[in-house]
């Protein structure tokens, strides 16, 4: 999966020769221009490729990424990379187009990654990295960076329809047509999914995209709207125990109120520019955001009469702008090239925390006005020595400002915090088409705002400490990158990245929780092979080892509980078999620790999905696609935590609690281009 779109940069610096690059059907050589061995951009043709559930997965493509769901459709997906648990986000960042995805101070989770509003067909490629090594990547990028590239012209306008089983349905029109000197991109989808479950997700969404762009990848503009509205159902984890003892179903739900709605309205617009000497770029937003979310997990432990669902609404205005200049420069080296950048952010938020019953509020917990602001401003020089050896140099500056005015007075404050970080990068080579790699860096992740003017817990009345903005992190990492093997790409890497502590924001009560100091080592091993022109093999494998780094008298063990260990995939994909084309793809999610001192501990889960597709004309093809084709019944994700059933003991049960992956199911669509 190392592939890069021509013309584009997936990671640091370094000046790009194109005379190096050597491309092999869909992939491109990224030995003598990467600047790690954790880099690359998955190309559209990939993209195409893989069979997704859901829109998130798409993220999959990035070797040793897992993206699960433990919640209906509408929610956030859960991230996993690199020994983290990343929750709804934190720690991944991801953006669209230069929009950033993760939103900080969210009600339910910090750095909350909704990709439910993107269309994987105007997906032109997806760029990934890892590690805190990259000067142009701020917060919630410690373990990685995923950017996705929506496009500025369609090859062909497409019309889709597709069907499938648990009530899928979704029909797809999008076009680019010249329009002055441009191209008027617009994009329509619509979408309903039930699932598998007893009380259906209900999951209904629709999507629009306009786009007017003009010029090239060097030289050009566009403007771009989207709309987005959704609303669902949700079948929440359920206890283990209830469905070891017959009372429930592995598809059932103990609370069927769960569930929510939301919306995402975005305009934005990018300028770029560039000549032989220099290149700018700038790119600028504003979103509109809702969500309505109710949950219930913990049943009737809390509330024995009214059970313990509550509501997290979040409301939220958010503007951002990116600038950057490059320009080459010379008597460092043979060849040298300096990078200047400053990025805003600005979320203007309103949140809270409310006990319900049946979506209906009964009291509120906390309601909070948040003003989240952030200035960053980066520079790097790229140099290359001697034929066989260059660096990467850089540094980056973070400056935040939290203003939170909360329904309680003594939870109410100003904070500013400020945090300063270098990067390195060394790279050797490249010998007979391998390079090698050592890259170093820090980087951060800022905490959810209420939290650093806590005083007073929200739910219970007592004392609260208030905890940092800005958590460091420390990465550092070896690599080496070879396509010695015509045809086979491979990349190693070997890391350790540390963090000041494990700080997150329990939604569930409403308080932010200081969590230990951490330590995460570990590899991954991506393929990427093209054997024929008909036939390529995508072949993944990662083991990370995720520890608390203290010597806390008072902990039980020293295990991250849910942190990912052993992550492994294989994807084949054939085309230019006359009329047919299709792939299959095997995901391995292995074990966690659920507990600190590893007593309990989640199953492994390995999925199997393909597709199969057949072109009727050059313009017109019908594909047909499976998902868990064995029918495994494991969990898409597990919890160990305290819940109680009606009839339980009133200090409740600790048990496992697990949302599963769906059964076999299949989805059939016709897609005609015009």
């Amino acid at each position: 999966m190392f592939s890069i779109l021509a013309g584009s940069r997936a990671w640091a610096g370094g000046p790009q020769e194109l005379e190096k690059v050597v491309v092999l059907g869909n992939a491109t050589n990224l030995v003598g221009v990467a600047d790690s061995a954790n880099v690359g951009t998955v190309t559209q043709q990939q993209l195409e490729a893989r069979t997704v559930y859901r829109p998130g997965e798409l993220l999959e493509a990035a070797p040793g990424l897992v993206v699960s769901q433990h919640s209906g459709e509408g929610k956030a997906n859960q991230f996993y990379l690199r020994g983290f648990n990343l929750d709804h986000g934190t720690d991944l960042r991801t953006t669209l187009d230069g929009m950033v995805v993760n939103q900080r101070s969210h009600s339910h989770g910090q750095g909350w990654t909704d990709l439910n509003f993107v269309i994987p067909e105007l997906a032109t490629g997806l760029e990934y990295k890892k590690g805190p090594y990259y000067a142009n990547e701020g917060d919630f990028s410690s373990a990685g960076a995923v950017s996705l590239k929506y496009a500025d012209k369609l090859g062909q306008g497409i019309a889709s329809v597709g069907f499938g089983e648990n009530g899928f349905r979704r029909v797809l029109l999008a076009d680019s047509p010249r329009l002055g000197s441009g191209n008027l991109l617009y994009a329509l989808e619509a979408m309903h999914n039930d699932g598998p479950f007893v009380h259906p997700d209900d999951y209904g969404k629709f999507n629009a995209v306009l786009r007017y762009s003009a010029g090239d990848a060097a030289n050009g503009f566009n403007i771009t709207a989207m709309g987005y509205r959704a609303k669902w159902n949700s079948t929440d984890q359920i206890a283990k125990r209830a469905v070891d003892a017959g009372q429930l179903g592995r598809f059932d739900a103990i609370d069927i109120s769960d569930g929510g709605e939301s919306h995402r309205y975005s305009i934005s617009g990018a300028w770029r520019r560039a000549d032989a000497a220099s290149r700018t770029n700038v790119n600028a937003y504003l979103i509109d955001w809702k969500l309505d979310l109710f949950s219930n997990f913990t049943y009737f432990l809390d509330d024995p009469v009214n059970g313990d669902q509550f509501a997290q609404p979040d409301r939220r205005r958010t503007t951002g702008v990116n600038a950057s200049q490059t320009w080459r420069m010379s008597g460092l080296g043979s060849e040298s090239e300096n990078t200047v950048g400053i990025q805003f952010q600005n979320d203007n938020i309103f949140n809270g925390l409310l006990s319900t019953k049946d979506r209906q509020t009964l009291s509120t917990t906390r309601r909070d006005h948040i003003v989240e602001t952030s200035v960053s401003v980066y520079a790097e020089n790229a140099t290359r020595w001697a034929p066989r050896f260059r660096t990467v140099v850089g540094a980056r500056g973070d400056t935040y400002r939290f203003d939170v005015r909360s329904d309680n007075a003594a939870n109410t404050g100003k904070v500013t915090a400020s945090i300063a970080n270098p990067k390195l990068a060394l790279i050797f080579g490249p010998w007979s088409e391998t390079e090698f790699y050592i890259n170093a860096g820090g980087g951060f992740h800022s905490n959810d705002a209420r939290g650093t003017t806590l005083t007073v817990d929200p739910k219970s009345g007592d004392a609260a400490a208030k905890v940092p903005a800005l958590v460091r992190s420390k990465g550092y990492e070896l690599g080496v990158r070879t396509s010695f093997i015509p045809g086979l790409q491979t990349s190693l890497s070997v890391y350790r990245l540390d963090f000041a502590s494990e700080l997150t924001f329990a939604g569930d009560a409403g308080t932010t929780e200081a969590g230990r100091p951490s330590r995460r080592t570990g590899f991954e091993l991506a393929n990427y092979y093209k054997l024929s022109d008909w036939l390529t093999v995508d072949a993944d494998v990662a083991f990370a080892r995720a520890r608390f780094s203290d010597n806390d008298p008072d902990a039980i063990g020293l295990r991250i509980p849910g942190s990912v260990e052993g992550v492994a995939s294989i994807a084949v994909a054939v085309d230019k078999l006359g009329p047919w084309f299709g792939a299959m793809q095997v995901r391995y999610f292995g074990p966690r620790p659920l507990i600190e001192d590893n007593s309990v501990r989640s199953s492994s889960t390995a999925t199997l999905n393909g597709r199969i597709g057949y072109k009727i004309s050059p313009r017109m093809r019908v594909e047909l696609e499976g998902f868990n084709l064995t029918n495994r019944k494991a969990s898409a994700i597990d919890y160990y935590y305290t819940s109680r059933l009606q009839g339980e003991p009133a200090a409740g049960v600790d048990d496992i609690h697990f949302h599963p992956i769906e059964s076999r199911s299949f989805r059939v669509s016709l897609a005609v281009n015009f």
